[in-house]
């Protein structure tokens, strides 16, 4: 667990360089250090800063998946597609589409 990374981008949550970007890449630092929670609460806070955050939204669904809350997966992809349409990030769709796939099928057997 790269900690100071962590206490890094923690030092300037709040400051006048805090954003999506900084909130994103705290979230990031945290899920890669298995603090799904943390990281999903820093992804949530990226997407109110920037709602077309669509990189954020993906990871924010990739949390709620580590922490087995597959609703809350499936409504981070479903918000993510819709913002990646808006935008034309054409990649970040077609990721987000195939995890939101796997869970709808995943329910369906």
């Amino acid at each position: 667990m790269n900690t100071s990374l962590i206490d890094s981008l923690r030092a300037q949550c709040g400051g006048p360089r805090d954003g999506a970007l900084l909130r994103f890449s705290l979230g990031n630092a945290l899920l890669n250090a298995g603090d799904h929670a943390a990281a999903a609460a820093e992804f949530r806070r990226a997407v109110s800063f920037d709602p077309a955050y669509s990189a954020a939204w993906k990871l924010l669904g990739k949390a709620c998946l580590a922490m087995q809350d597959e609703a809350g997966a499936a409504d981070a992809w479903r918000q993510g597609i819709a913002v990646a349409r808006q935008r034309g990030d054409k990649q970040a769709e077609k990721e987000m589409t195939v995890f939101l796939r796997r869970i709808e099928q995943k329910g369906e057997g």
